[in-house]
């Protein structure tokens, strides 16, 4: 037993690196998506994949749907209708209307908005120096949106300011407090079944939005610049759903069951990591130079949020 101990921690946060690495693909695939379906309709293509490879872990557990309790609901419902339908739709637009490169190293200031938000939902602690990192990781965001900062003053157009900016601070947003809620969630049911009840509400939602907006229909799901490229379509979706979606959740969530959080902060960058080395590498999105740096003390920053945060959780933790 002891062995297996050690095995378990020394792989354990490895499986989180591979799971948060394999994350950090999708934008592989959900750039030229954005060329042949409109963003809503590529996410609600993307949890139908999702949904049927999820559906021999959903079936043998719907007898626990019963014992989950109203509050818990709650919690399921919000992080399905935030993190998994909305988000990732704001996710998709993000990279659509702005650079790839700066969209997914901004979503990195999720964790200073879930731990607000744990601080005022769980009444979590804040460490003393929660704050001081927190701020230098928004200044860091900042500067790292604004390709040109001398040229704020005239305009923001100008600056380089994007929709896409907006799209992926709002992701962020959504996506920061939905991790509260899925910690919600999982104080009430079992992490598959929560994992696969929030890809079914995700779905529900994705289809009233479609229906709401007038798209649940052939024409746009199944539009002629997908039917032009049918197999790329088809294999771009199939990819975003499995290599970069239900795969990499739960290879992310066993590793995240033998590694201590402390360490699981870290290897969670290797999502940026990968996606920054797509963006940058396959789609050219470059970064000038003080955005680079900026996104390096973004990191940082964010690091050091995680660290300090659990030196409060587990005084054991220096």
């Amino acid at each position: 037993m002891k062995n297996r101990g050690t095995t378990s921690a020394s792989y354990g946060p490895w499986l989180v690196g591979l799971g948060a690495a394999l994350w950090g693909t999708e934008s592989a695939w959900r750039i030229p998506l954005n060329d042949l379906f409109d963003a809503e309709v590529i996410v609600f293509w993307e949890h139908v994949l999702i949904l049927t490879m999820f559906l021999p872990l959903l079936l043998p557990r719907l007898g626990e749907v019963h014992k989950i309790g109203i509050r818990t609901w709650g919690y399921l419902l919000f992080s399905g209708f935030a993190g998994s339908a909305v988000g990732t739709v704001l996710f998709t637009l993000a990279l659509k209307h702005g650079n790839p490169t700066v969209v997914n190293v901004i979503l990195n200031i999720q964790p200073v908005i879930s731990t607000i938000g744990a601080f005022f939902i769980f009444g979590d602690r804040l460490a003393r120096r929660f704050f001081f990192y927190a701020g230098i990781a928004i200044l860091a965001g900042i500067f790292l949106s604004v390709p040109y900062p001398n040229l704020i003053g005239v305009s923001f157009e100008r600056a380089g300011l994007t929709g896409g900016t907006g799209y992926a601070l709002v992701c962020a947003l959504f996506w920061g407090l939905a991790t509260v809620a899925g910690r919600g969630v999982m104080l009430g049911v079992s992490l598959r079944m929560a994992s696969s009840l929030r890809v079914v509400i995700g779905l529900v939602c994705m289809t009233l939005i479609l229906l709401g907006h007038g798209k649940l229909h052939s024409a746009a799901l199944w539009p002629e610049t997908a039917q032009t490229h049918a197999i790329k379509a088809v294999v771009a979706l199939i990819l975003l759903a499995s290599i970069s979606g239900g795969i990499p959740l739960l290879i992310y969530f066993e590793g995240l069951r033998l590694t201590q959080a402390s360490t699981a902060g870290y290897f969670e960058m290797m999502q940026t990591l990968a996606a920054v080395c797509i963006t940058w590498g396959f789609f050219h999105a470059t970064l000038r130079p003080h955005q680079v740096v900026s996104a390096l003390v973004l990191m940082a920053a964010v690091a050091m949020v995680q660290r300090v945060q659990t030196s409060v959780d587990d005084p054991m933790v220096r």
